[in-house]
């Protein structure tokens, strides 16, 4: 496995490398000079289970928030640094945890080791980012055009830039919107390197393409033992991102704990409103930190069955369901009894 075996490197009072968990991770999409709104968002984040957060830091007053924001949030901070190496160094002596920085916009070799000096100095690491939209004209001249090959060749040359300033505390990321191309990538990189790995499908899309852009492409790299700490990018409520990642690290069994909500499609014999219902249950179900499956079937041919293999589960009849738990019926309810009945049994859960 590639993540066993990766450099570990310390980001606030997290690790990651080494075969460390997958850290979840997320951006936020507020104004950073504004610290009230950012840190509410940071604190929703957490809540949801976002483990490392990212901020842009486009100006000197974003920079300076940082060190108010971080008094807020109980997470490692990083800052997103795009074109200007002052606020990258602004960044840092206001409490970023990491910075995130292409080396190849951020100019002169002079401001990248100005960059880079401050780093040392405060043990700050950097996150070496390359994205197949900015790959440098050379090397898609190189490769004949975009390509997994001119991608890891454009991170590695940025990381031998900051070796070469006598720097290794490093994480890499190399991402594109092209799930095939970044999935190849990642396996071409994790032969070449071992520094760990953040990994995203970045503009994935909205919640709809971007969910499955996003579980295909994690899957396939993560499923490689590649990956070191991740991000689901979507178009919408970063709260989402945190959701989304939790579920496929559990679905590829790289996490546990946190209810697993199985329902069934409908079909025609579905007689209760198991579509409202099932939405229910999986909002109620985030609530709990049960390492439990519970399963919403919608009918009485298949659905007591079905979730007898689960945990506990409900299975519809007409305007009625059952109870089911460790496999046994516990009790019939009307339609509308059976979402409460559920809460009761999670409020009052014990392993057996």
């Amino acid at each position: 496995m590639y993540r066993d075996h990766t450099r570990k490197v310390k980001i606030g009072n997290l690790e990651i490398g080494g075969g460390n968990p997958i850290l979840i991770q997320s951006m936020t999409n507020t104004r950073t000079e504004d610290v009230e709104a950012t840190a509410a968002q940071i604190e929703r984040l957490t809540k949801a289970g976002c483990e490392i957060v990212r901020c842009t830091v486009p100006t000197l007053e974003a920079a300076e928030a940082l060190g108010e924001i971080k008094k807020r949030i109980h997470i490692p901070l990083v800052a997103d640094i795009h074109f200007d190496y002052q606020m990258a160094i602004a960044a840092m002596e206001h409490g970023a945890d990491k910075i995130r920085i292409n080396p190849g916009n951020i100019g002169s070799h002079d401001r990248i080791k100005a960059v880079v000096d401050t780093a040392k100095e405060r043990g700050i690491p950097i996150r070496v980012g390359v994205n197949s939209g900015s790959l440098e004209k050379e090397l898609v001249e190189k490769y004949h055009g975009v390509t997994a090959k001119g991608l890891v060749e454009s991170a590695l040359d940025k990381v031998k830039i900051i070796e070469d300033l006598g720097y290794d505390n490093l994480v890499i990321s190399i991402k594109s919107s092209d799930v095939m191309m970044c999935a190849q990538a990642h396996a071409l990189i994790a032969d070449q390197t071992d520094y760990p790995l953040h990994v995203g499908i970045t503009e994935a899309g909205t919640l709809f393409s971007g969910n499955i852009k996003s579980a295909v492409g994690l899957g396939i790299i993560l499923h490689q033992g590649i990956g070191d700490t991740i991000r689901v990018s979507l178009t919408g409520d970063p709260v989402e991102e945190i959701k989304s990642a939790k579920l496929i690290l559990k679905t590829l069994g790289l996490r546990k704990g946190g209810i697993e909500v199985v329902s069934c499609p409908t079909c025609g014999r579905t007689k209760i409103n198991l579509i409202q219902l099932a939405n229910q249950v999986e909002t109620m179900a985030a609530e709990f930190p049960l390492d439990i499956k519970v399963a919403v079937m919608g009918c009485v041919v298949n659905g007591p069955g079905e979730a007898k293999e689960a945990d506990i589960g409900i299975a519809g009849g007409i305007g009625e369901g059952l109870l089911i738990k460790h496999g046994e019926i516990v009790k019939k309810l009307p339609e509308e009894e059976l979402l409460g009945a559920l809460r009761w049994e999670l409020e009052n859960w014990k392993d057996e």
